[in-house]
């Protein structure tokens, strides 16, 4: 086992100023989202002008900034979100909710998708590759903020977290791992060929929900919630079960509709 690394979550102050580490982790994220969709603009020629990408990023940062925030307020916590609803604002405290965020996304998306004049799907099977990148820091985040602690254990990995004596999973960097690179590079390959639309949409809901019900065996529930279902279920199992689903029907019905 290993104590955990004491992090400052200031990263720099500058007077009143505070920039907080968790801000930089979405902000690295950010940067390399853009950074790919602008590759994959100019490598598939997809026809985006740099105007458009940069609203296109504005309005998916806008969504998960605003969705993750409320939706982790009203998924696991609706009681705090009512009695402070300006605590939405407060993101360098954590308390991301990535269903929220998703939900967030996809609005901002319609938004875009309609005064571009493009389909919705094409627009999300353009983005979705790039996603995870953001996913991975934001786990990264939540790591130094010692947020999502893992359930105890004895594996030689084991982290004490600050306040804890005994170890516990390193769940945040499971996910960070699995959401990020892990799910990064199973859609970049995918999405190099030709698929029919909403396919690479399809995949990315199916990985995602997958690697979610997987790394929630080892994250310790929220304690306020515990488990939602059977003494076992989770609330983050919970909301990743119906993106399987989902994902399994796009991908069904983007093929099915490719071969007609």
């Amino acid at each position: 086992m290993w104590q955990y690394p004491v992090v400052d979550p200031v990263a720099i102050s500058l007077g009143p100023v505070s920039i907080h580490w968790y801000a930089i982790s979405y902000l690295v994220g950010i940067s390399m989202v853009w950074w790919t969709l602008g590759y994959r603009n100019r490598q598939y020629r997809s026809g985006y002008t740099a105007e458009e990408l940069s609203d296109l990023v504005f309005y998916a940062v806008l969504g998960v900034l605003l969705g993750g925030r409320i939706g982790y307020g009203f998924f696991y916590g609706i009681e705090n979100l009512v009695a402070n609803p300006l605590s939405i604002i407060r993101i360098w405290e954590g308390g991301m909710s990535f269903h929220g965020g998703m939900i967030g996304v996809l609005i901002g998306v319609a938004v875009f998708a309609r005064r571009q004049g493009q389909t919705f799907f094409a627009v999300t099977d353009f983005i979705a590759p790039s996603i995870p990148l953001a996913l991975g820091c934001g786990r990264i985040g939540n790591f130094i903020n010692t947020e999502l602690p893992g359930r105890v254990t004895e594996v030689p990995w084991a982290v004490i977290y600050p306040g804890d004596i005994v170890g516990r999973h390193p769940s945040s960097v499971y996910q960070a791992i699995l959401e990020g690179p892990v799910l990064f590079t199973i859609l970049w390959i995918f999405a190099r060929g030709q698929r029919p639309e909403m396919a690479v949409s399809g995949l990315f809901l199916i990985g995602y929900g997958t690697l979610r019900l997987f790394t929630e065996l080892f994250r310790e529930p929220d304690t306020h919630m515990g488990f939602i279902l059977f003494d076992s279920v989770t609330a983050g199992q919970l909301l990743s079960l119906p993106m399987v689903l989902l994902g399994t029907g796009f991908m069904a019905y983007s093929y099915r509709k490719g071969m007609n």
